[in-house]
């Protein structure tokens, strides 16, 4: 089939990629020029401005999006509908709030166009191994881009869950469950770590990827990160950021009275990891001090002497 793909990044490039080595017509576009010359290279057609993608592309299109969620993905959707025509399908395929896609298909309906919203997953590995797409829409939009979703996809890799919206909501609850497995490995690992053992972790992944119940593509990725960083992973910080999806999870939870506890945990264990010197953990430290006379470990820049102080013989009597 004929796509038009706009969005050329780390994902978007590959999947365009993926597309030309299934025997597609891509129609490749981004807002800088050297990925499109880069996909260009490798068999797309190439289209320096959306203008040129949509006279490359015949009516009825099917427009693929792979920008950043929020202003970029608006943006770019607006500016190709307004060129498109009737009957077009324009294909969100960033990780967008499930209610801005709902509010979309209302919007490009009203112009006579088809929106699909698609989930995608399989990171910078899914030129090779395929990406997992969870696809929400009008049921005849979806089955216009069925052979692109399957040359995409790897076997039984991508579903349509129903309407709009439908797509992004449930891979914005896939990166939830994803923030709450990476706080679970990155805890595991941690005591692992501490221990007196001197243990060897990456030996640990590859001992669990081997039948382990707790077996994951993550694991296997930590095991490829231990032997490539060392286990110490000395010269990575550990700040974390997030890209939106989990914090919109946390938030349906809310709205709909699910304790998604492990999912919240994950999220707010993020935060923790862009401070470096968390003002809470301050506020902790100094009430044990107060209350229990615990030490508190000083700042270089502290007047006090001494590295720790003890509370008063009063205090340690509360």
């Amino acid at each position: 089939m004929e796509i038009g793909f706009y969005g050329l990044g780390r994902m978007g490039g590959n999947m365009a990629l993926r597309l030309v080595r299934a025997g597609h017509r891509v129609v490749a576009s981004n807002r800088s020029p050297e990925p499109v010359r880069e996909a260009e290279a490798a068999g797309a057609i190439a289209a320096f401005s959306i203008d040129e993608l949509l006279q490359k592309t015949k009516p009825p299109r099917a427009l693929w999006v792979m920008v950043p969620a929020g202003d970029a993905t608006e943006h770019a959707l607006d500016e190709i509908a307004k060129r498109a025509a009737k009957g077009d399908v324009l294909v969100d395929g960033g990780n967008s709030n499930f209610r801005d896609s709902m509010r979309r298909a209302t919007k490009y309906g009203a112009m006579g166009l088809k929106f699909v919203d698609a989930g995608v997953s399989g990171g910078i590995w899914g030129l090779r191994n395929g990406y997992c797409m969870m696809i929400g829409g009008d049921a005849d939009a979806v089955d216009r881009l069925r052979p692109a979703l399957d040359a995409l996809a790897p076997p039984n890799g991508w579903a349509h869950f129903g309407k709009t919206g439908a797509g992004h909501f449930v891979k914005m609850v896939h990166n939830g469950i994803e923030y709450g497995m990476m706080q679970a490995y990155g805890e595991g690992f941690e005591l692992l770590h501490a221990s007196e053992f001197g243990l060897d972790l990456q030996q640990v992944a590859r001992v669990w990827n081997q039948g382990s119940v707790v077996r994951s593509w993550l694991l296997e990725l930590a095991e490829r990160a231990f032997e490539q960083e060392g286990t110490d992973l000395a010269a990575i910080k550990g700040y974390v950021q997030d890209s939106g999806e989990g914090r919109w999870t946390v938030i349906e939870a809310i709205n709909h009275d699910v304790p998604a506890t492990v999912l919240a945990h994950s999220l707010f264990a993020r935060f923790t990891s862009r401070q470096d010197d968390s003002y809470a953990m301050k506020v902790a430290a100094a009430l044990r001090n107060q209350f229990g006379g615990h030490a508190v470990e000083r700042s270089a820049s502290d007047s006090h002497d001494g590295d720790v102080r003890s509370g008063t013989e009063e205090q340690k009597k509360t």
